[in-house]
């Protein structure tokens, strides 16, 4: 019988795209969060995506201390890979994006692939109230803010994050992205394999038609070849849908309520775990298998939860 191929589920808990405001199932503490991550691992996610916010405002912090106490508890009780983010909030700089990365040194952590127009300002129109004072104004000023991914940034990220030996989830956003990204795998500041998240439905990025999906594989493919490994990230309604599609051309995929708050059916998602069992039966259902948190690792080529500083 022949092997199946193994789909690698990333799941995104929270982020900074999202409001605590918007979904009252939204992880904004350290418990919750935690909590969030051991769910999603149980119901079949390989890699856990980790952002941090205050617990008083719920504001997206990248304050290792923030960190801390939820990459604690998941280390202590789940083999998930875990994945920090060296996004953070387009307000913040690079050496504030960093600080979580230099101090874990995690298996993996994201990268974004260039500066761009980040629009979270829609979301003022389909929400009348708000938490926290906050939260309002981070969305509007989203419409005069370019999220500053330079190639000197991407140098500096890549360069230490490389040095603890941590490899990097590639966010593309488009499809220039692509070719920074092979810009630094020509300079030997990249190596293979290469793991490709393609995002798709942010404002000011690619959009979330099917042959948007199509047109960043081909290029892909013809940039990266057989080095890279590929994974779909689909935003708000389209996260199932292009999820699936990937599923079918040889993506990995990824949800979460950073990603959506929703289900297919537009009411409130009550946990990325939820999400994540969704897009397990796709998967299977297509006649693939899910990976577990070691098959991810020998498919990313990553260093091993060992040699991680929690």
């Amino acid at each position: 019988m022949a092997k199946q191929r193994k789909v690698i589920i990333t799941c995104a808990l929270t982020g900074s795209i999202h409001t605590p405001s918007m979904s009252p199932y939204l992880p904004a503490n350290a418990d919750a969060i935690a909590q969030a991550g051991l769910e999603a691992a149980e119901a079949g996610a390989a890699i856990l995506h980790l952002h941090a916010r205050t617990e008083d405002e719920g504001r997206p912090t990248q304050d290792p201390d923030a960190f801390r106490p939820f990459m604690e508890k998941l280390n202590a009780n789940t083999d998930a890979v875990l994945n920090i983010t060296t996004g953070g909030s387009p307000a913040m700089t690079v050496e504030d994006r960093m600080r979580p990365c230099m101090e874990f040194a995690p298996e993996v952590a994201s990268l974004n692939l260039g500066s761009m127009n980040f629009g979270m300002f829609p979301m003022l129109a389909r929400y009348s109230e708000f938490k926290h004072a906050w939260e309002p104004e981070y969305l509007e000023n989203s419409k005069d803010l370019v999220f500053k991914n330079t190639f000197k940034d991407i140098e500096t990220i890549l360069t230490r994050g490389t040095a603890n030996g941590t490899k990097f989830e590639f966010e593309c956003y488009d499809i220039s992205h692509l070719y920074t990204l092979k810009h630094f795998v020509d300079r030997g500041l990249a190596q293979a394999p290469l793991l490709i998240q393609s995002v798709f439905g942010i404002l000011g990025g690619i959009g979330t038609h099917p042959e948007d999906l199509m047109h960043m594989k081909r290029t892909a493919d013809r940039l990266f070849g057989d080095s890279y490994q590929w994974s779909i990230l689909g935003a708000g309604r389209r996260q199932v849908p292009l999820a699936t599609m990937g599923a079918t051309m040889g993506a990995h995929v990824r949800c979460g309520l950073e990603d959506s708050l929703f289900t297919t059916d537009g009411s409130l998602a009550e946990s990325s775990a939820v999400q994540v069992a969704k897009l397990r039966r796709i998967v299977e259902e297509l006649g693939l298998e899910i990976a577990t948190p070691d098959e991810a690792r020998e498919i990313l080529a990553l260093k091993g939860r060992d040699k991680v500083n929690i």
